[in-house]
């Protein structure tokens, strides 16, 4: 897979950045610093699209390539199984180590590229439709042209271990709304 230059979001997208830019909060376990969550895809495009309005630029959600790339350290990569370390403690809340709750966002080690909580905390949901992964040679994939389902990555506070590494894929329906479920923003250059 080769993708294009993009910026993504060192932190997930805050219960105060939500608040400011849609008014409002949906987050059960609150906290400004926390990630928003209880927010389906369509409330993220909704989101999206306001906050380009605010801002003259481009965000997006990150496709899943975009998404699991940084996830693994992009180049800086040294190959570990969570997205930071091989000790998820280090790098993740998740069921063991939560207390069933969201935690304010990089309050654990970042990855290699200073990215933080791309193994649990919350899902994030990606623009892809959840489909099989082609095996041919792809620049800027974007996942199955059509589906039922959206790509969510990231694992959650009330994963497993298994599910909070960098391989591992979730999917959910466009409107559903979860307190394990939020959002990562990316730019496009």
């Amino acid at each position: 897979v080769t993708l294009s230059s993009y910026y993504i979001g060192q932190t997930e997208v805050t219960q105060a950045l939500w608040e400011a830019v849609m008014g409002n909060n949906p987050s059960i376990s609150e906290g400004d610093n926390k990630p928003v969550e209880e927010v389906s895809w369509d409330d993220c495009q909704t989101f999206v699209s306001k906050l380009n309005q605010l801002t003259g630029k481009r965000f997006r959600l990150p496709t899943e390539a975009e998404w699991e790339y940084a996830c693994r350290g992009g180049k800086k990569s040294r190959g570990y199984k969570y997205s930071g370390s091989n000790t998820i403690d280090d790098v993740a809340w998740y069921y063991r180590n939560s207390s069933d709750v969201t935690h304010p966002v990089a309050t654990k080690s970042p990855n290699e590229l200073g990215i933080y909580d791309m193994s649990g905390n919350v899902e994030e949901w990606c623009q892809d439709w959840y489909g099989s992964y082609s095996s041919a040679a792809q620049t800027n994939p974007t996942g199955a042209s059509s589906g039922i389902y959206r790509v969510s990555r990231g694992c959650c506070w009330s994963g497993s271990a298994k599910g909070c590494r960098s391989s591992c894929r979730n999917f959910d329906m466009l409107v559903s709304r979860f307190d394990r479920l939020g959002l990562r923003l990316v730019l496009s250059e």
